[in-house]
């Protein structure tokens, strides 16, 4: 989806038009994912006015919405304002409208100022959904590969990465996403914003990549729905047939 920078009216608006057009296909989704700082996008300079308080508003809507539509709800991010400062938050919510999880980034993106504006997390971003471990990763936390390992470590079979990444590192988006894939035989699930903010554009291509480094599914760079569907069991039959974790020698790094 397009957010737009500062204006949190406009963007929950269209985050609840986006929302259900998501569940109204031939199919009904298990799970959506959202895009990072949907509520506030990049306004640092403002962010300390603008960030939901507690995230009380996001709660309330995403809360909501999951328990009307019995859906799984991982939503994205928010700038979310609590007593020591601002952090870019996700919450993550199960059908009866629960919320399960949150993950605040840990990684902040000194290429926006991230660090002068926002408090970093200090927690591994881990949930389970219907039985299933997966991970939750935030935009920049992508380019540290050693985060990934440690989730799939864990018992993570899907990485959920919502995002703000902007031209012109597409193909560091697709490469670095494709990698974690690969190297921790995981599936990736990954929304990234679109549209202009400023004088940044960003491209989108969300993407659904499987165990092998598939890419099963992916938007282009407009306002879009991603749907796939996933067998989790592939998980296992690729640790299976390239053992790598097994082959792992920790002792040597």
């Amino acid at each position: 989806m397009h957010i737009e920078a500062g204006d949190t009216e406009a963007n929950f608006a269209r985050l609840q038009v986006k929302l259900r057009e998501a569940v109204s296909g031939e199919v009904k989704p298990d799970v959506i994912l959202l895009p990072e700082m949907w509520n506030t996008g990049y306004a640092l300079e403002q962010i300390h006015e603008l960030a939901d308080e507690e995230g009380k508003a996001t709660d309330e809507l995403l809360s909501a919405f999951s328990r009307e539509h019995q859906v799984h709800l991982i939503g994205g991010s928010i700038a979310e304002k609590r007593s020591e400062g601002v952090y870019n938050t996700a919450y993550v919510y199960n059908r009866d409208g629960e919320k399960t999880a949150d993950y605040s980034k840990i990684h902040l993106f000194r290429l926006m100022d991230e660090e002068k504006h926002l408090q970093a997390g200090d927690k591994l971003g881990e949930l389970t959904i219907e039985g299933t471990q997966a991970g939750l990763m935030i935009c920049y936390d992508i380019r540290f590969p050693e985060l990934t390992r440690k989730l799939a470590l864990g018992g993570a079979k899907i990485l959920f990465v919502p995002a703000e990444w902007p031209h012109p590192r597409l193909n560091h988006w697709r490469t670095l996403l494709t990698a974690r894939a690969i190297e921790n035989q995981i599936y990736v699930i990954a929304c990234n914003r679109v549209g202009t903010s400023g004088t940044t554009h960003f491209f989108g291509h969300s993407m659904i990549i499987d165990p092998w480094g598939e890419i099963i599914a992916e938007a282009g760079e407009e306002e879009a729905i991603v749907r796939a569907q996933i067998d989790v069991s592939l998980v296992d039959e690729v640790r299976t047939r390239i053992p790598i974790f097994d082959d792992r020698r920790p002792p040597l790094y």
